[in-house]
């Protein structure tokens, strides 16, 4: 869809302890039309301008032939030792400020071009929540069974979900003996949030891009969403500049390296979501040596091609919508019939009358389009406690308010009451169309695709699919490709995988975790978008334990209900 990963507002985590600018970030990816998206809690493109000389490159082994061809090749580990020429990013001293309700700032130079690093820099910015001592003395030193370990680097997904943001606001909800042995670090990974962030269109020209007809009927209604694509490039072509060629994957996960130098740590423990779990898994397949504890999830297959990344995402939404189908049908306050089937019926039903007769809403400027009210669904399957929210927006909309399912579509995009957006979608779009090929040249393809789209979902497929236009009219070329991630010789990684994750289905958490010569499974048997941090004592015991005392759990250990 349109934005991980996310997500309510953005900017702020979890009012019911999940949610975030994380959740809303994982849901973004489906506009780009690549692999995955988003978020969670703790609760071939456009040929008018060359490849970057470098950027995302450094790294893959491409493998030969179409992106789809398999096996895909391994992602290669790069040098150990750190090259001479980025020596004076390595050598930066962090200038930590006092900033925010006891948090700490600072930002680093990192180059704009890791292969030219005399062509420019870039400037990022990080947060920390110093480690809180657990004992009455006050003391963080790092001797002794319950010292200090250091800096944990938290990523909620996206691509463009702003960490700064997160951890300003999830830090105090991490488990007190985390807090206490490690700086909880937040990085804004390059063109997001407050990280040198990209731009791309006017909130106005935002407002018509989240209602274009994402299910085209005829031609005409082709010819405007191909339009509204192109606007959407060209405006970040405008506005961006030189860094839109450089907002890869490999790229970001490079710029951590340099943060877990700066920081003064030999290896670097991490939490990502989401998409922060491709951005994980980027950094131990480059630098296995220093990859120290980390979790990935809601994981992401960096194996996949976007064809069928967006497709194989969509068949996670579909079996998320089940679930709400079947819930909502077994109460009273259902507005969509008493059986599973009547409920998907039903959806289609005012999917259909919406697209015919877009609805009012209590924003008089402002009416529900189908794209609006498909994202509005999506939104909702982020998280269960969203569904009584969702029931009442789709009961509401079937009596001709459109206000509810437009709210939920504006919180997916994280679109303020003032009508501006955040950079969010923005650096969404940026990323995923660097990191991987777009699948379709054009209209045509992606007609042809869609009943494919539609046996994996047919509630979302024809849309997913047509939204994986997006990437096609970039103004620069894709400098990544399907690949596996062995990270050879890595400490465990632990990949977490929730089996009804509507953004990033199990079977990619199952993927990654087969690729990892070190990963060890971790299965929550539920719903929503990933697992760490929803108070499910045995999953958050794992993850926990492994934090703190290194020990990861067993392969194929299984919480949830």
């Amino acid at each position: 869809m349109r934005a991980d990963r996310r997500q309510e507002a953005p900017a702020r985590v979890r009012g019911q302890g999940v949610l975030a600018a994380a959740l809303l970030a994982a849901a973004g990816l489906l506009a780009s039309g690549c692999s995955a998206g988003g978020a969670g809690t703790p609760g071939a493109a456009a040929p008018e301008t060359a490849a970057p000389s470098g950027g995302g490159t450094p790294g893959f082994a491409a493998p030969s032939g179409a992106a789809s061809a398999a096996p895909v090749a391994p992602l290669e580990s790069l040098p150990a030792a750190v090259p001479s020429a980025l020596a004076p990013y390595y050598g930066q001293r962090l200038a930590w400020q006092s900033c925010d309700d006891g948090y700490e700032c600072t930002t680093f130079r990192v180059p704009l071009d890791y292969d030219h690093p005399a062509d420019g820099d870039l400037t990022l910015a990080a947060v920390r929540a110093p480690a809180v001592p657990s004992d009455s003395s006050g003391s963080t030193d790092s001797s002794g069974p319950g010292g200090r370990l250091g800096s944990l680097l938290l990523n909620p997904g996206g691509p463009g979900g702003s960490a700064v943001e997160y951890v300003e606001g999830a830090a105090r909800t991490y488990d007190p003996a985390v807090r206490a042995r490690y700086d909880l670090v937040g990085l804004d990974p390059r063109g997001v949030g407050r990280s040198s962030p990209v731009t791309c269109l006017s909130g106005e020209r935002m407002d018509a891009y989240t209602a274009v007809d994402i299910t085209p009927d005829d031609p005409a209604e082709v010819d405007a969403l191909v339009a509204a694509a192109k606007e959407f490039a060209e405006g970040c072509r405008q506005r961006s500049g030189a860094r839109l060629g450089h907002l890869s994957t490999v790229e970001a996960a490079r710029d951590l390296d340099v943060l877990r130098a700066l920081l003064g740590d030999e290896r670097l423990n991490y939490v990502g979501k989401s998409y922060g779990t491709f951005l994980g898994a980027t950094y131990a397949g480059l630098f296995p040596g220093r990859t120290g504890r980390m979790v990935l999830d809601g994981a992401m297959d960096p194996s996949l091609d976007s064809l069928a990344g967006n497709r194989t995402q969509a068949g996670g939404f579909e079996t998320a919508w089940t679930a709400f189908a079947r819930d909502c049908a077994a109460r009273e306050d259902c507005p969509l019939g008493r059986t599973e089937q009547q409920a998907g019926e039903q959806l289609t039903a005012l999917f259909a009358t919406i697209d015919a007769h877009p609805l009012t809403t209590a924003d008089g400027a402002r009416r529900l389009s189908e794209a609006q009210a498909t994202t509005g669904v999506i939104q909702a399957m982020y998280a269960d406690f969203l569904w009584p929210r969702l029931r009442t927006a789709l009961a509401d909309a079937r009596g001709g308010d459109g206000t509810g399912l437009l709210k939920l579509s504006d919180t997916y995009y994280g679109r303020e009451a003032d009508g501006t957006y955040p950079n969010l979608m923005f650096a969404n779009m940026a990323v995923n169309c660097l990191d991987l090929p777009a699948p379709f040249a054009g209209p045509e393809d992606a007609a042809r695709a869609v009943p494919e789209f539609e046996r994996t979902s047919p509630r979302f497929g024809r849309d997913m699919a047509w939204m994986a236009l997006t990437c096609t009219y970039w103004p620069v070329r894709a400098t990544g490709t399907p690949h596996t991630v062995r990270a050879a010789g890595a400490t465990p990684i632990v990949v977490v995988g929730t089996t009804r994750d509507p953004a990033t289905p199990y079977t990619w958490a199952q993927s990654l975790a087969g690729q990892l010569e070190s990963g060890r499974l971790l299965t929550y048997d539920g719903d929503g978008h990933t697992a760490y941090g929803r108070h499910d004592t045995c999953l958050d015991g794992a993850v926990n334990h492994y934090l703190l005392a290194g020990e990861a759990p067993e392969n194929g250990k299984r919480c949830g209900h």
